[in-house]
């Protein structure tokens, strides 16, 4: 039965592989890399209609009239669907304030609000018969800006709200608002030796992701519906599906499919509700996929924000005061702007030591398209705001930037201006100090040894307008501090069910999460987590569902932190019932089973010392242990609306970039040499995963820092560039170098002392980019996306 008669020790060779802290591969990633694997877009079904979704044309206006007769009469279509046949009493969804109707009703808000659905045998059917709706509308005057949106008469964007429970604000328009005030601001002012104030304009960014919103919704016998979809959260989807469609939550059956990336862009509901009620109204399986200018306007984009800041220091470099003001553009629907404001709030004064503040941050109902969820949440917008600041400052002072910054660097025990002392780890002198020592790239010497320049490697690439004349570098460095999981007394939990058996002789783990893997690499994790706790090396991942409780969603950098921290407390659960078996069958072989600490490792139970004692399968035989167990982290609390006051946030990340450009300053042109980045992660459950989610984030950064930015006309909210061919994005050739230095200090309070860190590296690496600009050219450069006509003036 494999119970030792002697004792025996387990060797180095024996313990098991693919355990946290190992870089193992992704189960998905040959598959995604050679286009095999099955993302949403590719679901089919036997007899499936396809479905299509008419948007309005205007970003502000009053519906007249419908009139769906010609589509309804197209060959091939099977319904055409309008407010006014939605079957349930809800109408409208949201994630924190139901606001968002799933088809326009009286008006529409804001450019390619959703106003009627078809569903026919083909997609261009679909299409052709859409086009064929006649809408009248009436176009209202629109709301675009903050003077617009709060003027005396100006138009009520939702008329008649009744969630001001949500915050103390002072006009219908504004979604939220968040105060932060600690110390005597105006007697720090007056010790100040330097002052400096900025006003700063942060761009609309796109989540860009590659695989559009797509859907698979297919009706069950019992009267409700199965939904293979893409997505971050599938039980916060459940939750305002069901009411919709006037189905009791356990008929709305959710399983996730494959995820072609969303950084936030995938929270908000896109073409779930759609699907479902076309696939119950026509009996059959209806899928929907955006294309790709659908898709600009089927989700949320990241907050644009003008921010105004005001720093004061003194002589020897201490900061003694900060006011700003942030103003958020939440576009036509609150999704979820109100926690996007309690971010920017909260961590305005980035990860320095600041005893006075006067703090102000709102977001703004307007007819721009509505904004929400995206990498950084918040954090990002303030981030490129207070680094400039501290660039300002250092100037003024005629120190260092880096220095001045280290001066100031908050650090373990610090208080935050919302009165919350850190209390793990916070190396922000330390992260600065590792990306400055790191090698700078060598200087380019075509000038002076007349080589011709690789035009790959120059500002403008492969377009060939330089070779290298007017070509300035420069040098430019950033940190920033982002909150990690849900925040402001959010109940945030995960659920994990784990299941050990014996199949072909093996012990086998199981673990069923409804995680959605957008690209994270949740799903190597938490394999990663059941190998080390169960001591096997055969983990299945059950595919992500509703039959199992909610993960939450993947976002906030919290997936690893709380649904691995769900993984684990499973996986003790089911090892503690494993051993508990062991003693039971075989605790008379030897005193260790009730004297020793034992673990479960290579496939074996053994005592911390590491005698073998028996193999798992022995223990375990025909029987199973299955286990489904909620976790949460630490609770935190709402802020006070009038102070900004209160243990608002989990834990913080922190993450540090030194940039590297060079710049054609006749033709505006950049070209970003090396992004280095140095960043605390707690401890690296995955060091190659690591690095890549920190390179990642660090290209989000730079690509709104240089060239990202959806458009809206001023005059009328349209959106003028809904394209990959006018939105513009980093491609391979735009990518620098990054280095990457990581650094392990562990948080006892969390997971393996582990650490968030997709979302801190987009936050320093923009304006880090935007200093070494402002290093090559000698320009204040307030905004964000810098183009050419920035740097030229033409």
């Amino acid at each position: 039965m494999g119970v030792t008669g002697s004792p025996t020790n387990i060797n180095q060779g024996s313990r098991t592989k693919g355990g946290i802290g190992e870089s193992t591969l992704r189960p998905d990633g040959i598959l995604k890399v050679t286009g095999e694997f099955a993302y949403s877009s590719d679901m089919w079904h036997e007899d499936m209609l396809w479905g299509h979704t008419l948007r309005s044309t205007v970003a502000h206006a009053e519906i007249v009239s419908i009139d769906v007769s010609e589509a309804l009469a197209t060959s091939g279509v099977y319904a055409v669907l309008t407010y006014d046949d939605l079957p349930a009493a809800m109408k409208n969804y949201g994630l924190e304030i139901q606001d968002t109707p799933v088809l326009a009703h009286g008006r529409v808000r804001h450019h390619g609000e959703p106003v009627a659905l078809v569903a026919a045998d083909h997609p261009e059917t679909a299409r052709r018969a859409a086009a064929k709706i006649r809408i009248d509308y009436r176009e209202l005057p629109v709301v675009t800006d903050e003077a617009s949106a709060t003027a005396p008469g100006a138009p009520l964007i939702h008329e008649g709200r009744d969630d001001h429970h949500i915050g103390h604000v002072p006009h219908p328009n504004i979604v939220h608002r968040q105060p932060i005030v600690r110390g005597d601001v105006a007697a720090a002012e007056a010790r100040a030796d330097v002052i400096v104030k900025g006003d700063y304009y942060f761009g609309m960014q796109d989540q860009a992701f590659l695989g559009p919103e797509s859907g698979l919704a297919v009706p069950a016998e019992d009267g409700g519906v199965d939904l293979y979809v893409a997505t971050q959260w599938l039980h916060s989807d459940l939750r305002q599906i069901a009411p919709v469609l006037g189905l009791p939550e356990d008929k709305v059956r959710m399983t996730l499919s494959g995820v072609g990336g969303a950084f936030g862009g995938r929270e908000d509901l896109s073409m779930q509700i759609h699907a479902c009620l076309l696939a119950l109204r026509t009996g059959k399986p209806v899928k929907i996929v955006y294309n790709r200018f659908e898709s600009f306007f089927g989700h949320v984009h990241r907050h644009p924000a003008r921010l105004h800041y005001e720093h004061g220091a003194t002589r020897d470099g201490k900061l003694t005061h900060m006011r700003c003001r942030i103003v958020l553009d939440g576009g036509a629907y609150a999704s979820a702007s109100p926690a996007v404001v309690g971010n920017a709030s909260s961590l305005s004064a980035g990860p320095y030591v600041i005893d006075n503040v006067d703090i102000e941050a709102i977001a703004l109902y307007t007819n721009n398209p509505p904004c929400g969820a995206m990498r950084g949440f918040g954090a990002v917008q303030a981030c490129f705001a207070y680094e400039a600041q501290m660039d300002k400052l250092a100037a003024a002072l005629d120190m260092d930037p880096v220095e001045f910054r280290q001066l100031n660097a908050m650090e373990q025990g610090t208080l935050l201006p919302t009165g919350q002392q850190v209390d793990s780890p916070a190396p922000v002198a330390e992260l600065l100090r590792r990306v400055k020592a790191m090698p700078l790239p060598p200087e380019r010497q075509w000038e002076s040894a007349g080589e011709h320049a690789d035009v790959r490697a120059l500002p403008g690439g492969l377009s060939n307008t330089t070779h290298g004349e007017g070509v300035v570098r420069g040098v430019g460095y950033a940190v920033g501090i982002k909150n990690v999981g849900f925040s402001e007394g959010f109940d945030d939990y995960s659920t994990a069910r784990v299941r050990m058996e014996v199949i072909g002789g093996e012990p086998v783990a199981t673990v069923h999460t409804a995680m959605a893997e957008v690209g994270q690499g949740g799903v190597t994790v938490h394999a990663q987590i059941a190998r080390t706790e169960l001591g096997v090396s055969q983990v299945t991942i059950h595919p992500a569902d509703t039959k199992v409780g909610s993960a939450g969603s993947t976002s906030a950098s919290r997936q690893t932190y709380v649904t691995g921290g769900a993984v684990k407390h499973s996986c003790e659960a089911v090892r503690e019932q494993v051993l508990e078996l062991g003693r039971r069958k075989f605790g008379t072989y030897h005193p260790a089973w009730a004297t020793a600490e034992l673990l479960l490792e290579g496939g074996k139970v053994v005592t911390d010392g590491g005698e073998v004692l028996a193999d798992i399968a022995d223990v375990l035989e025909d029987e199973a242990v299955d286990i489904e167990l909620e976790w949460r982290h630490r609770p935190t609390e709402p802020f006070d609306l009038r102070t900004g006051q209160g243990n608002g946030h989990v834990q913080y990340s922190f993450a540090a970039h030194r940039a590297v450009v060079e710049v054609d300053t006749e033709l505006g042109l950049v070209k970003v040499v090396e992004l280095a980045c140095a960043q605390d992660v707690g401890k690296a459950l995955n060091p190659l995963s690591v690095v890549g989610q920190i390179q990642g984030g660090t290209i989000q950064g730079m690509g709104i820092a240089v060239m990202e930015e959806i458009i809206v006309d001023p005059v009328t909210a349209k959106v003028r560039n809904p394209s990959f061919t006018d939105y513009l994005l980093p491609t391979i050739l735009d990518t620098p170098t990054i280095p990457v230095d990581v650094l392990e200090l562990a948080d006892d309070h969390a997971p393996y002392g582990l650490r968030g860190i997709g979302e801190a590296p987009t936050l320093s690496s923009t304006p880090a980019v935007l200093a070494a600009i402002r290093n090559a050219t000698g320009l204040e450069l307030d905004r964000t996306p810098v183009r050419p006509e920035h740097l030229t003036g033409v």
